[in-house]
């Protein structure tokens, strides 16, 4: 076989391998919405005021839990055990939407405040998805910028465990739409240049972004836009 028509070859393969890998993304990813909808739903009626006894305890024992999952979703992404703690994980940050959802539902206009974040990640994902996937471009030097600021960010959040600061809680808010941004667009562009081959961890990456994205969205508009009774 001459060079040209192996290089041909091993070209076709990677770019179908890639498709397949987005393509399957995208299949789970909307499958991970179902559980997050119905833990929202369940979450909407629990009473939380074990968490508000105990922010810290309550926020540390959220982040063992989820820091929990991503291990295990990590040690089983090619086996189906991979997609069950997958769904598991989603179904569970789902629950977790629940306080925050009470409260805005207790706004007057909490229901369109719901759906505006929801459809502001929407756009913000189909946005993204189009750059990276119409332009081909490489977006892989932003991983370790992405890197430091996550690390930054995560600090920031803990912090804000511990001082409770409302301005701070906005401004984490306002950056984290910037910062998951950049991850959501990071991790699509991996996956369409080969740099990710697992759809299973590519979803994990990807709902994670989305995730922070609609939290974050929620959270700034029921700041300056809500409407009190």
């Amino acid at each position: 076989m001459q060079p040209e028509i192996r290089m041909t070859s091993q070209s076709a393969q990677l770019s179908l391998s890639t498709h397949k890998v987005l393509r399957n993304t995208y299949m789970m990813l909307a499958l991970t919405m179902i559980p997050t909808v119905l833990g929202a739903m369940v979450g909407v009626n629990m009473n939380f005021a074990f968490m508000a006894g105990s922010p810290i305890m309550s926020s540390l024992i959220f982040l063992g839990v989820v820091y929990g999952l991503f291990f295990g979703i990590e040690k089983t992404k090619d086996s189906g055990m991979g997609v069950a703690l997958l769904l598991l994980l989603t179904g569970f940050l789902g629950l977790m939407l629940g306080p925050i959802l009470q409260v805005a539902l207790h706004l007057r206009n909490g229901g369109q405040l719901i759906t505006m974040a929801a459809g502001g990640t929407g756009v913000i994902f189909l946005t993204l998805a189009g750059i990276a996937s119409v332009t081909k471009k490489d977006f892989s030097f932003m991983g370790k910028f992405l890197m430091v600021g996550g690390i930054l960010f995560m600090v920031a959040v803990v912090a804000n465990i511990f001082l409770q600061l409302p301005v701070m809680s906005l401004t984490i808010s306002a950056v984290a739409i910037l910062l998951f941004s950049g991850f959501l667009l990071y991790h699509i562009s991996s996956i369409i240049h080969g740099g990710e081959t697992n759809y299973i961890s590519a979803t994990l990456s990807v709902y994670m972004a989305m995730y922070n994205i609609f939290l974050s969205l929620l959270q700034l508009l029921m700041a300056f836009a809500g409407d009190r009774r």
